[in-house]
Parts: C-alpha cells; sequence; structure tokens
C-alpha cells in the first residue's frame, strides 16, 4: 500500500487550524503550538532567523560547537530564550539517534560541568516535572516531538531520526512518564514540529527494512521512488506511535512544514551540509511555568 504523504502547511490559516502560530520579536520567529501554550507549558520551535552565525548569514544556530563558535551560540541561545516568557534554566542533550530518556529532577540536573562547551548527556529525550526547566532538542531534519500532561504538569522533549522512531522513542517516554509521575497519555497534548518531509525524505534499503521488521505494515509510510528507495513520512510514523500509545489523535498537533523546502526559515542537513561544508540546528523546548507566572508572561489571578 502507498499513501500520500501530510499535506504541507502553506500559509497562515493552514497554521492556525494545524494548532500552531509564528511568535516574533525583532528580526527572531519561532513557531509555537497554542494548544500546548492554554495548557500552561511554554513551547517554541525555532527558525534559523535573527541569529549572529554565518551560516551562512545570520542565522540562529543553536548546536554544533565543532562547526560554529561557542560565543556565537551561546549569544543566539540567549536570542530564541528571549522570545519566551519567564526565567528558564535550559536543559539539553548531546542526541546519539537512541530511545534513550534522561529525567531531570531538580534545576540543578540543568547544570554543566565546569568548564564545559556544549551538552555532556548523551540521550534523545528529556523529562522533568520541575517548574522552571525548560527541555530542548535539536534537529535539522529529524522530527522534533513535545509532550504536555496537563493534568499533572510533566513536559518530555524527543528527537525522533528514523533510528529513534524504529526504536520507539515515542513509546519508550510515554511509560517513563508514567513510571516517574503517573502520566496517563489520555491527558498528554502532543506537538509534532517541522521535520524533513515526505516530499523530500527519500531513505534507501537499510530504512526501509529496519521499519518493515520492527512494524508490519509500515509501507504505508513509504513511497517508491526509484530501486532500493523510497520516500518516508517519519512526522506520520510518530504520530501512530502516539495514538497506539494512547494520546488521542485530537490532541496530537502536527506542523507539516518541511524543512528541506523551507531552508529560508529552517536549516536542512540534508540540503546543506553538501552545499555549505556544515549546517545548522534548530531546537525545540517545553517547560512549565513557575507558579504565578503564565505562558504570555502575565500574572495569574
Amino acid at each position: 500500500m502507498i499513501s500520500m504523504p501530510m499535506e504541507m502547511i502553506t500559509d497562515e490559516a493552514d497554521l492556525t487550524r494545524a494548532g500552531f502560530h509564528w511568535r516574533e520579536k525583532d528580526n527572531r520567529v519561532a513557531l509555537v503550538c497554542t494548544p500546548l501554550e492554554k495548557t500552561e507549558f511554554s513551547n517554541a520551535f525555532s527558525t534559523r532567523l535573527g541569529g549572529v552565525s554565518p551560516m551562512p548569514s545570520n542565522d540562529l544556530n543553536l548546536a554544533g560547537f565543532d562547526d560554529d563558535p561557542a560565543e556565537n551560540i551561546y549569544e543566539n541561545r540567549r536570542r530564541f530564550l528571549d522570545l519566551i516568557e519567564g526565567e528558564w534554566a535550559l536543559a539539553s542533550c548531546w542526541q546519539t539517534h537512541s530511545a534513550d530518556v534522561r529525567i531531570l529532577r531538580k534545576i540543578e540536573d540543568t547544570h554543566q560541568p565546569e568548564k564545559s562547551v556544549g551538552e555532556t548527556v548523551y540521550c534523545d529525550a528529556l523529562l522533568t516535572n520541575m517548574p522552571g526547566i525548560l527541555l530542548g532538542v535539536k534537529t535539522a531534519d529529524c522530527v522534533p516531538i513535545l509532550l504536555g500532561d496537563g493534568r499533572l504538569g510533566a513536559s518530555a522533549a524527543l528527537h525522533a531520526g528514523w533510528r529513534g522512531t524504529v526504536a520507539s522513542i515515542v513509546a519508550r517516554t510515554l511509560e517513563r512518564m508514567a513510571t516517574e509521575y503517573g502520566t496517563q497519555a489520555r491527558e498528554v497534548t502532543a506537538a509534532i514540529g517541522p521535520a524533513a518531509l515526505a516530499c523530500c525524505y527519500e531513505v534507501g534499503e537499510e530504512v526501509i527494512t529496519a521499519f518493515a521488521e520492527k512494524f508490519p505494515g509500515s509501507d504505508k509510510l513509504f513511497q517508491p521512488t526509484r530501486d532500493g528507495h523510497a520516500l518516508v513520512d517519519l512526522q506520520r510514523a510518530n504520530r501512530e506511535q502516539l495514538i497506539k500509545a494512547g494520546v488521542p489523535s485530537d490532541k496530537i498537533y502536527t506542523a507539516s512544514i518541511c524543512t528541506m523546502c523551507r531552508t529560508d526559515l529552517f536549516f536542512s542537513y540534508r540540503r546543506e551540509k553538501r552545499k555549505h561544508g556544515r549546517v545548522g540546528r534548530l531546537m525545540s523546548v517545553i517547560g512549565r511555568n513557575k507558579e504565578g507566572q503564565s505562558t504570555s508572561g502575565e500574572k495569574r489571578n
């Protein structure tokens, strides 16, 4: 069976219907999931606009310390976090295309070792129920996923490349949320961010075989292109895993914007690495506001 990819968002009306809106400040722009924000979770999917990195010019690169000076990345992170009201301790990780999950239980868990540059903890999903911690995962074509349990205040940020998707990182993360916090999947709101979509993301036999071995009927995620190759819909794959894990379909919001098509807004490893020799990284973040602070920065009564 061959399925058509999810329709790509092309205008503001489509974006609003999908559950997202743009947040702008000066020349910086981020994408926000509106329903997550309404459940008191600050969140944002970064764009490449409004930074200081030469990738190739004035880009908001948020990771990749081997390719961009640390002072650029930290200034870009400051600019990105300035789009999000409140005071935050940012937690991120060195991603390994795994299904490994890290739990942050206190603000101190966000601290990096003295004199370290970049992230030192290896995983692909971050969890917390601590107010004031902003969880962040980095992408440049892979699928970023944000989860918020509005009942218990737990949240998660996931990086799902094809390997993480095959390893069921979504299910693993929801299982850990249930174990640690008592989260029930039906209470979770999920946001799936911009990524390489099925219009552009061609993979080879290794990926097709890995999905077929793990997920019977996964052929619906692929559209054959040439011998041994196909376009894959990773956003749909992760949406289906969320639904299978118990997240209601009407609480899953997908920003169907292709990073490979829209390099004017987003970094794309597949489009830019060969062209420029290096590529920036986006960041997707989620956190629960400290008591008394709303997602818009206004005091709650």
